[in-house]
């Protein structure tokens, strides 16, 4: 039987730059978020970012 062309598990190298990127801005919202407070336009932003991140996980099947 011929090896399967299953992914392999965990990010790929060439993934790594979007990851610290997502991770970066994902940092930069948090700070953001702490420095001016609770801020309705702040909150839907990061609402919205974070919804977009989880469905190009789900279609690249967790490989960003």
């Amino acid at each position: 039987m011929p090896p399967s062309n299953s992914p392999k598990s965990g990010p790929q190298p060439e993934h790594l730059p979007a990851i610290e990127h997502v991770s970066s801005a994902q940092q930069l919202l948090e700070a953001l978020r702490k420095r001016i407070g609770e801020h309705p336009e702040l909150e839907e932003a990061i609402v919205r970012l974070e919804t977009a991140l989880s469905l190009l996980t789900v279609k690249t099947g967790g490989m960003l």
